[in-house]
């Protein structure tokens, strides 16, 4: 768990700064002439689109963007197979926006042949919703070329 929590943090980290001349000024002009790129059900696309691909390597269990949400299955880091993480993304807002995103995970550790939830780094969470922006922000500068 430990190896797949650094693994994502080195991920997000070299997306960011990959993405750091996407997030200059002056450019409202430019924004305006840019649709927002939303689904027919009120969901951002380029939003929508940047979580399945962050969250790829999990498995989906609940996609609709009618309740407007993503939930992913249990996934088990072999290195530590007494543990175990969900992810859900909802989607608050159809702008691509920071605000427009809450993710939230869930852990569960075994314990006595149980599973019994434990305490996630609040971290986790920002470190998620920040590579589902950063690849939505690509998407969208992609789309414009």
């Amino acid at each position: 768990m430990i190896r797949l929590m650094r693994f994502g943090l080195v991920a997000v980290a070299s997306m960011m700064l990959a993405a750091c001349g996407i997030f200059g000024g002056g450019d409202e002009v430019e924004a305006q002439k840019i649709e927002a790129r939303t689904t027919a059900l009120g969901v951002n696309g380029y939003l929508w689109q940047a979580t399945l691909e962050t969250l790829s390597f999990m498995p989906i269990e609940k996609a609709d963007p009618a309740a407007a949400v993503i939930l992913t299955g249990w996934q088990t880091d072999p290195a530590t197979p007494t543990e175990r993480v969900k992810v859900m993304v909802r989607f608050l807002s159809e702008d691509l926006r920071s605000d427009g995103i809450k993710v939230s995970v869930v852990r569960e550790a075994e314990q006595g042949g149980n599973w019994v939830s434990v305490p996630v780094q609040a971290s986790t969470a920002l470190t998620i919703e920040e590579s589902i922006l950063a690849k939505a922000r690509t998407l969208k500068v992609g789309a414009v070329r």
